[in-house]
């Protein structure tokens, strides 16, 4: 049969593709309530039902890459509200809605299984903040637990730049949302810990819907929070947003920037304050250098009245003088006896007494010399004693030990060190020289 030229004739597989696409280009997607049944789950994993009411049914597919969100998943004879794109599917001929999302008819499934899950740990005592581990003040290095390629690496290590720029960061790289997103951060908490030396993990995500931040509201990741070896800070979303993973979290920060700045310390602050501690330190040292400079002075005045050196000049002196006060005293002595005798002389008669008084004379003088030889004997002896006793004094003066080469160890508050194992190593010490003293350091 001859087919007018003006005819345009289409095979079934054209007519059906002109179709799917009437159908998906000329409706948007779509939000469409209706009761389940004829619900098939094959080993795939997607899901094929029948969405109807009281006057219409219409097929649906929901495919493994969306109904993984679906907590718990449906039944036949449940109400639910999808969103779908209407499509053809042409190996059937059928009219069939593509599901994106699903959740009970009046209450999302998400939110009722975040509420169910929250309730079941709250009671755990999951939550409790006597779980919540205290954050290093001063970290060496952090662990970071995000997507490698979000804007949130980026937001969390421009701040760690700003503010502490000495911190080591040590990223594990995850999938923050879908199906393969939890699993990745259990392992990325257990994993980190063990091989790197990070004091908190810092586990982070930018913005997102309930569906987007799912992964966050998983039982495994909250579980794994609270078995991390180290403490966990999350920065999941925006301010809004409160996810599993921030209740069970020893510290929870509105933003991952905000988690940045929680866990690491302001290294301008830090500086200040050290400034201010090195003034308060270097005023105390002068003070007490003063101190201690007006106290050895004390010290070494007390000293030189005090020395047995100075007690045995005194004696000395006192014995000069006593030698001296003796010589004039036994001088004056002699003058007197002679004056006297020789008025009692004059008195008696010369020739009757002339050979007793040459006796006695003679007596006197020699009594005279023999006073001065014995005065002269004891105080030779006296000054010899005082020289000896002066001679052992200063063999046992440290001053002349310190002449003789030697040098006294003492340390820095005073201490005389008599054994050179007692200073620890690279400690300051100071020796004692005959003229001056100087700083010392054991370095052997």
């Amino acid at each position: 049969m001859n087919i007018p030229a003006s005819r345009t004739v289409h095979t079934v597989s054209e007519l059906a593709e002109i179709l799917r696409a009437l159908v998906e280009d000329s409706l948007p997607r779509l939000w469409v309530e209706g009761e389940i049944s004829n619900l098939s789950r094959p080993s795939s994993g997607h899901w094929y039902f029948t969405l109807k009411d009281a006057q219409a049914q219409i097929r649906c597919a929901m495919f493994r890459n969306a109904n993984y969100l679906v907590r718990p998943p449906p039944q036949n004879g449940d109400r639910v509200l999808v969103r779908a794109q209407a499509s053809y599917y042409a190996a059937r001929g059928d009219l069939q809605l593509i599901c994106e999302h699903m959740e009970p008819a009046g209450e999302g499934a998400l939110l009722r299984a975040f509420e169910e899950l929250k309730r079941r740990l709250l009671a755990e005592g999951l939550f409790d903040a006597a779980h919540k581990r205290p954050l290093p003040r001063l970290p060496r290095a952090i662990g970071l637990i995000t997507s490698g390629t979000g804007a949130a690496v980026q937001d969390v290590l421009a701040a760690f730049a700003r503010r502490f720029p000495l911190l080591r960061v040590f990223l594990w790289p995850v999938p923050v949302q879908g199906a393969a997103a939890a699993p990745a951060i259990v392992r990325a908490l257990a994993g980190l810990p063990r091989r790197a030396p990070v004091d908190a993990i810092l586990l982070v995500r930018g913005g997102g819907s309930l569906e987007d931040l799912w992964s966050f509201n998983e039982e495994s990741v909250a579980r794994a929070i609270r078995a991390c070896a180290v403490p966990v800070v999350t920065g999941v979303g925006h301010e809004t947003d409160t996810t599993i993973a921030d209740f069970v979290a020893d510290l929870r920060a509105p933003t991952p920037t905000a988690a940045a700045e929680l866990i690491t310390p302001d290294a301008a602050v830090l500086g200040a304050r050290l400034e201010g501690l090195a003034s308060t330190i270097e005023g105390a040292m002068a003070r007490s250098m003063a101190r201690s400079g007006e106290r050895l002075q004390r010290m070494t005045q007390r000293l030189a009245q005090l020395h047995p050196s100075r007690a045995l000049h005194l004696r000395a002196q006192r014995v000069d003088d006593a030698e001296a006060r003796l010589s004039a005293a036994m001088l004056r002595h002699l003058r007197d006896s002679r004056s006297r005798f020789n008025a009692a002389r004059q008195q008696l008669s010369i020739t009757r007494y002339a050979a007793d008084l040459s006796a006695g004379s003679a007596r006197i003088d020699a009594l005279q010399v023999r006073g001065a030889l014995a005065l002269k004997a004891r105080l030779a002896l006296t000054r010899q004693r005082l020289e000896r006793s002066d001679a052992l004094l200063r063999s046992l003066n440290p001053a002349a030990v310190l002449d003789r080469g030697y040098s006294i160890a003492r340390t820095m508050d005073g201490t005389v060190i008599r054994d050179a194992d007692t200073l620890p190593m690279g400690e300051e010490f100071e020796l004692t020289l005959p003229r001056n003293r100087v700083r010392a350091k054991r370095t052997g």
